[in-house]
């Protein structure tokens, strides 16, 4: 795990297909609140004591709340955001995910980032390149990450 952030990667849409391999580096830490947990369940409906009730919690499991898995999926936005963008283009899709899996769980308090590695680039159909990057969401302190997955995206120039 590497213990600096990366600067932000701005390239031009007709340079996207040059990153193919490219190790694009990891973001800030995050910290996940309580509060953020809370907020995410109110909006998913899942209020499961593991998540949402601190005191049951301690004696729970994992001795603390833990971030839904899907909470901390959803994090890919706004890391992989704060890691790369492309300029000259009309629209910017999150395309979608292939092979998640939530390997450890995030305690409330715990911090985590992201690394990521741009695996291919292809072209698509109107005037489009498919971006696909294997991911990794890193917790604080812990060799295990919490999430892995490969992150879909497209451009349209």
């Amino acid at each position: 795990m590497s213990e600096t952030t990366t600067a932000k990667t701005v390239v031009p849409f007709d340079e996207v297909k040059n990153l193919a391999g490219a190790d694009l580096g990891v973001t800030e830490w995050r910290e996940v609140t309580q509060q953020m947990i809370d907020t995410f369940a109110d909006a998913t409906d899942d209020h499961q004591w593991i998540h949402t009730d601190p005191e049951r919690a301690k004696d729970g499991p994992f001795g603390a709340p833990i971030a839904h898995g899907f909470l901390t999926l959803s994090l890919i936005i706004p890391f992989w955001s704060e890691l790369f963008d492309v300029t000259g283009v009309k629209t910017k899709v999150n395309y979608g995910l292939d092979k998640v899996r939530f390997t450890s769980p995030v305690k409330v308090g715990s911090r985590i980032r992201m690394q990521i590695t741009v695996k291919e680039v292809s072209e698509v159909k109107g005037n489009g390149l498919h971006l696909v990057a294997d991911g990794a969401i890193e917790i604080e302190g812990q060799e295990r990450p919490a999430v892995v997955a490969t992150f879909l995206s497209r451009f349209y120039a």
